[in-house]
């Protein structure tokens, strides 16, 4: 039986998705390794801190794509996990120093135009030494991590945060929007929307992992200390985060819209000492800012309790929404 043609093999490439190298790709051949580090005189040239001299290698074998680490201080990461040695596949995210690095393949003809802009089989990812990268993107040394959530979605970027123990302000843009996750060695301590004090840190993280546009930025840490500050593992939050949103969902089709307003029915004929607190408490909050959205904001419950409380008033005929 004949063996697979080499124009048939798939073409890889690591595409830079995150960091100040954002926007680059470096094509990989077959039956060849790369070694990736600080060191000049290697295949792939990251300069910044944390990356080791000599970081990790990457090695093409047929159609398999393996990743080892060399020993770095501060480690390699796929998926969020790190690693020792580890077989890749299409789609995997890498992390080394502040760069997300996705394994994608590509057509024959994009990885002969990239092996084009290479010198000598090395990729000048050196910005002291100039771009190759098709963005053609300045970059300044001290660029912080980096990227679009479009890219990479938030909580895969929080997991990969929390096992390298990353610390700072995560910066996020979305459609006008603001968000901030402060992260102390990798663990979310904090959280804000627009900087308001009246979406609580929980609520805030929960809502940004919905998001699925905009721009992100690890910031440098920030000394602000806040009293209410989170202080469960970012492994427990995101999953109790995924749990709640599910749930949302599936009594989306049942909620009114967040710009909807609502109100006491009129004539009230369920007695009010017949609810709980919960209820109660949830008829003033609808008193007090009629719409939707506000009601959420201002409740002292999660999103997924007052969405529930919300629609257990309307089942009852105790509040409508127009």
């Amino acid at each position: 039986m004949e063996g697979l043609a080499v124009s048939d093999q798939p073409q890889y490439a690591l595409r830079f998705i995150s960091g100040k190298y954002q926007g680059g790709e470096f094509p990989l051949k077959m039956d060849r390794e790369i070694v990736i580090g600080r060191s000049s005189d290697l295949d792939m040239v990251l300069v910044e801190d944390m990356v080791s001299r000599k970081h990790a290698k990457i090695s093409t074998l047929s159609d398999q794509v393996v990743i080892q680490d060399l020993g770095s201080t501060n480690g390699t990461f796929v998926n969020g996990e790190k690693i020792k040695r580890v077989r890749l596949r299409e789609g995997d995210r890498i992390l080394i120093g502040t760069s997300i690095i996705k394994l994608v393949t590509v057509s024959e003809s994009v990885s002969d135009s990239l092996k084009e802009h290479q010198r000598d089989d090395v990729a000048l990812l050196d910005p002291r030494r100039g771009s190759t990268f098709p963005s053609r993107r300045t970059v300044s040394a001290a660029r912080s991590m980096a990227g679009t959530i479009d890219e990479i979605p938030l909580p895969d970027l929080l997991q990969l945060l929390s096992t390298s123990k990353k610390s700072g302000v995560l910066e996020i843009q979305n459609e006008g929007k603001l968000g901030r996750i402060y992260l102390r060695q990798g663990q979310v301590y904090y959280a804000s929307i627009n900087e308001s004090t009246v979406i609580s840190p929980r609520k805030a993280v929960y809502r940004m992992l919905v998001w699925e546009r905009g721009a992100f930025e690890l910031q440098p840490p920030d000394d602000t200390s806040f009293d209410d500050e989170l202080d469960e593992p970012t492994e427990g939050l995101l999953m109790e985060a995924m749990r709640q949103l599910d749930e949302i969902r599936n009594l989306a089709s049942e909620l009114p819209a967040a710009e909807a307003r609502l109100r006491l029915v009129r004539p009230l004929e369920k007695p009010l000492r017949e609810l709980s607190l919960q209820h109660l408490d949830l008829i003033q909050l609808v008193h007090n800012h009629e719409q939707v959205a506000a009601v959420v904001d201002h409740s002292g419950e999660p999103d997924l309790e007052t969405y529930s409380g919300l629609l257990e008033l309307l089942r009852a005929n105790i509040i409508e929404a127009d």
